[in-house]
């Protein structure tokens, strides 16, 4: 029969099989995200940004072809059949085409840097989950150990009191805290399961297994938190599409402006009158006068193009703070799971000591049971401080773009 010390080996041993946290395959990951529809649809959105850049540079006019007839009847006379036709179209002042060009080209770049920014929150959401099923799986396996450790020393039990060298009140002592246990382990195996379904149901194309694997241990990054932190607000899409967008609308702000002056239209007219005896073609011009609401526009377009470099201001402050916060809880949370790891280090020592004792009989089953409750909940708590850990530093990691990268960031 396997003896406690074997146990807490086992799940010592379990923890450092890997190093590093144990994550999906790289270009698994990468595929995921590439399909998953929130970045689809982010997709199509640069698609109809290049549609709308493309009617920006070709422009809203176009030929029109306008025609009368008229049926006419002169008294003392006859009817007369007339008509006339114009080919017209509007055309835009120097510079504006210019300005439309470039408004639709910043609006693709925009479009562009909102989907790599959706791609990037929903690596956040798959890593999050990803280690949400990871830790559930860490703390069943450690709750199955406590319930086989209680169970064997209950069988134990039950064997000296059937030989008259233990009390009922220790077997009951000991099948109450075998119950509790199974109770965790039903407990833990639950959230595993539920962390797998919202898993599976919102990333259906990550391959996944039944059960999860070893979580693994938090790994400090090569490049060092402190670099990842700047390289969180340097390739920061959403400090990227917050400027595009400032640069954009104050194009678009100056191209109200100068649609303060109209664009023409120029025509050619023919018309042909009493039967044909009297035709002729002309030149028609038509220039809108602009007044009070073009001035307006050009006012609110103005307004809205230096309230947009006020956002990317609070943008960048956000995007900032976001990295100093994720450098402070990785570094933090890291250190923090380095002393709930001695603590159980030290709780499963103390368990075998008392084992030990209660074996030779020097210490009391009560004192057994407690040193066993302290053991599994020091190992519970690192197993949530290592997840922890893993999440602060997976979460610095992506915000920094130096994993899960796509296309667009590898470019």
């Amino acid at each position: 029969m396997r003896n406690v010390a074997a146990f807490l080996v086992a799940i010592l041993a379990s923890t450092a099989a890997s190093a590093g946290p144990t994550l999906p395959p790289e270009a698994a990951v990468v595929a995921t995200l590439d399909n998953h529809p929130t970045v689809s649809g982010a997709g199509e959105r640069v698609a109809a940004a290049r549609s709308a850049a493309d009617m920006l540079s070709r422009g809203p006019y176009e030929f029109t072809v306008q025609g009368n007839y008229t049926s006419r009847e002169v008294r003392m006379d006859r009817r007369y059949d007339e008509f006339d036709g114009t080919f017209s179209r509007s055309f835009r002042m120097p510079g504006k085409g210019a300005l439309d060009r470039k408004s639709g080209q910043l609006g693709v770049e925009v479009a562009q840097n909102m989907m790599e920014d959706t791609r990037h929150h929903t690596a956040l959401v798959l890593a999050e989950m990803w280690v949400d099923w990871l830790a559930a799986g860490e703390q069943l396996r450690n709750d199955d150990a406590t319930v086989e450790l209680l169970g064997q020393e209950l069988r134990a039990l039950e064997r000296r009191r059937e030989l008259r060298d233990a009390a009922q009140l220790e077997v009951d002592q000991a099948r109450a805290a075998m119950d509790q246990a199974e109770g965790q382990a039903t407990r833990s195996r639950a959230d595993m399961e539920r962390a797998r379904a919202m898993l599976a149901a919102n990333f259906p194309d990550l391959p996944i297994g039944e059960a999860p694997p070893a979580m693994g241990l938090p790994e400090l990054p090569a490049q060092g938190l402190d670099a990842l932190r700047d390289m969180v607000i340097a390739r920061s899409h959403e400090i990227r599409a917050a400027e595009r967008e400032a640069e954009r609308l104050s194009v678009v702000a100056e191209r109200s402006r100068k649609d303060r002056l109209a664009d023409p239209t120029v025509g050619l007219r023919v018309f042909s009158e009493f039967e044909g005896r009297e035709r002729g073609a002309g030149v028609q011009l038509s220039i809108p006068l602009g007044g009070g609401y073009r001035k307006a526009k050009a006012e609110e377009a103005a307004s809205v193009a230096s309230a947009a470099n006020f956002d990317t201001v609070n943008v960048r402050r956000t995007i900032e703070a976001t990295a100093n916060a994720d450098l402070v809880d990785a570094r933090n949370r890291f250190g923090s799971w380095g002393r709930f790891a001695e603590a159980a280090r030290t709780a499963a020592q103390a368990a075998e000591r008392v084992g030990t004792g209660h074996k030779l009989g020097a210490i009391d089953l009560a004192d057994l049971l407690l040193a066993r409750r302290q053991d599994h909940e020091a190992r519970r708590m690192e197993i949530t401080a290592r997840a922890d850990a893993i999440r602060a530093i997976l979460k610095l990691q992506i915000d920094s773009h130096t994993i899960w990268m796509g296309a667009e960031d590898e470019g």
